[in-house]
């Protein structure tokens, strides 16, 4: 089939070249405009559109599909649209025009929205899987062609989850477009849920919380962006939670919570409403990503210090 492609981030570029290098006969790509990125703000190409270069596919950045996608299919003439993370919403007659099949990063009905990877790993998930289901133009409410499931691990990151949504998922993608029209499911409503954006609060970890709720927060959110803690004047991230341990090295509950109890090879064991976690790495403002054992011997840390102050 002749495919037009629609995606912009990192993610979508895999599945790009997925298809490409595996011979998928794509006719044209469409992401979104070039933005500036990285610390010099400078205006960049989307991962996708340098992939689509990269192989020689014409690319497009339309304004508006409305009008200058309609000239895009009529100019390749696609039989099937696969979008990737385009990051707008399809709206009629574009969507229309042809159909266009979305590749979504949660078992459908649960986790529709921008972020369901990070939240069903906040949320202590330890099941997820790829939807591939036909747009409608309702927010992921469209009919399911195909899922596939696999564990989360407990101690899985979303940086692990993530290389795993793009194995499964090109592998869905392959078996999708090989049997291609599929009979379509519709998602039973009733069982929705939601996975907001992410806003710069979600990234702020509470150790007031469980033990178990502070580690799938920093899980959910390593190894990008880093979930953020207040220490003294400036703020952290914390990368690498895992184990958790009862601490009895003084009465429990009259450790303060945030309180470095203990550093060594293992991280920084630190104080939550119910247990003690172990924490492997943290961050400095403008320095990379150090152990605790390093920071402690650097001076930036000590046992005795609390976070979230």
């Amino acid at each position: 089939m002749r495919i037009l492609f629609m995606g912009t981030p990192e993610f979508a570029a895999s599945y790009l070249e997925y298809l490409i290098e595996n011979g998928f006969d794509v006719v044209a790509v469409i992401t979104q405009k070039d933005k500036p990125r990285g610390r010099g703000q400078k205006l960049l190409p989307t991962p996708v559109k340098e992939v689509a270069l990269k192989y020689g596919f014409p690319v497009f950045q339309p304004s508006n599909l409305n009008r200058e996608g309609m000239e895009i299919i009529e100019k390749y003439r696609p039989e099937i649209g696969v979008v990737v993370a385009y990051g707008r919403l399809i709206k009629n007659p574009f969507l229309e025009a042809i159909p266009f099949y979305n590749i979504h990063t949660s078992l459908l009905p649960k986790y529709r929205g921008p972020a369901p990877m990070q939240r069903a790993i906040e949320n202590g998930e330890n099941v997820t899987g790829v939807t591939i289901f036909k747009i409608s133009e309702g927010m992921d409410e469209g009919d399911i062609a195909l899922q596939c499931a696999f564990e989360i691990g407990q101690c899985e990151t979303f940086g692990q989850v993530y290389e795993k949504m793009i194995t499964h998922g090109t592998q869905l993608l392959k078996e999708f477009l090989a049997r291609y029209p599929i009979e379509l499911v519709p998602q039973d409503h009733l069982l929705a849920t939601y996975a907001p954006k992410i806003t710069k609060e979600d990234l702020y970890v509470d150790f007031s919380r469980p033990a178990v709720v502070v580690r799938n927060k920093i899980r959910a959110y390593d190894p990008n962006p880093g979930v953020r803690t207040r220490f003294g004047d400036i703020e952290i991230k914390l990368f690498g939670a895992c184990d958790m341990e009862r601490i009895l090295s003084n009465p429990f509950n009259e450790i303060e919570v945030g309180k470095i109890v203990k550093i060594d090879k293992n991280g920084a064991l630190i104080k939550t409403l119910d247990n003690g976690l172990w924490v492997s790495h943290v961050q400095f403002p403008g320095k990379g990503k150090i152990t605790f054992g390093d920071a402690k011997n650097g001076g930036l840390i000590s046992e005795g210090d609390t976070l979230g102050k």
